[in-house]
């Protein structure tokens, strides 16, 4: 997934227009954007939405962010969404393997109660939003099949550390932040699990998403929190291997597959060795994906 793109679950004709903008997958959230006397309703809107589009062939991936293990609405929010099915669940402040085996056990036994087949509603970890999730996103590995990434985020973190701001006068994330996006990285590369960048907050400095985004793709980031449809463009573009690109992977492919026990080989005038047959497998990956 390039894309991931947050809508309220109470957000109406959004919800729909997010389904159009493009994004490989649309999260509708039940966290940060609902107010807590707005949660019962949002959730029966999410079930609604779910049971309406969840059925079409042609569509982006629908994920449900719920309310995190601590905050006590974790069970409702599941009770409501599991019976549409979701692709998968956004699972916000996951604070290590333990809690994601935690939640792996509700989805389980209300995927059980709803008829679907154990396994079917995947997890989207939010594992680096706090000091906690910092020190135990190397815990990730294995723990559960349903699992399909990492990703992190500032906010939350920002607010534990009692900090003004997370981004300098730049825009680029200051130190604590970017120790905190360096270990999401390298905790999903641990548990072999893409690892997403968070949002780009400011929607409308399209420039400055395009620099930012690039830097997550040459860092080894696969995709992008999104919170307007207008970054989907953006962050699906910087994503996407150039034609150039993936013609070069397939041949550093082709050149290792000539020579199985190779350690190098050269291309062109140029020597490529093991990490370059990885990276070169990852990108093609990405396109089957």
């Amino acid at each position: 997934m390039r894309s991931l793109l947050f809508v309220p679950a109470d957000g109406g004709p959004k919800l729909d227009k997010a389904m159009a903008s493009g994004a490989d997958a649309v999260i509708i959230d039940l966290e940060d954007s609902i107010t807590p006397e707005r949660k019962v309703a949002a959730r029966a809107s999410a079930l609604e939405f779910l049971k309406r589009t969840g059925a079409k062939k042609e569509r982006p991936r629908i994920l449900v962010r719920i309310n995190g293990l601590d905050t006590g609405m974790t069970d409702a929010d599941l009770d409501a969404i599991v019976p549409g099915r979701p692709d998968a669940v956004v699972f916000p402040k996951a604070e290590g393997g333990p809690s994601v085996v935690q939640l792996d056990g509700k989805l389980a036994a209300r995927e059980a109660k709803a008829g679907l087949p154990k396994g079917s509603i995947k997890i989207l970890a939010q594992a680096v939003e706090s000091a906690a999730g910092l020190f135990a996103a190397g815990t990730f590995r294995d723990v559960s099949p349903r699992l399909i990434g990492m990703t992190w985020g500032p906010e939350d973190l920002s607010a534990e550390l009692g900090a003004e701001a997370n981004r300098d006068e730049h825009g680029m994330l200051t130190e604590p932040y970017r120790l905190a996006r360096n270990i999401c990285l390298y905790g999903a590369a641990a548990a072999k699990l893409p690892a997403i960048e968070t949002v780009y907050v400011d929607f409308r400095n399209t420039e400055g998403l395009r620099r930012d985004t690039q830097d997550a793709r040459r860092d080894g980031f696969t995709g992008r929190l999104a919170i307007h449809p207008s970054q989907v463009p953006v962050i699906n573009e910087v994503f996407t291997p150039s034609p150039e690109q993936i013609e070069k992977a397939k041949m550093v492919v082709a050149a290792f597959a000539a020579q199985p026990g190779a350690g190098a080989v050269g291309i062109d005038g140029k020597m490529y060795d093991r990490p370059h047959l990885v990276r070169a497998q990852h990108l093609l990956d990405s396109v089957k994906r």
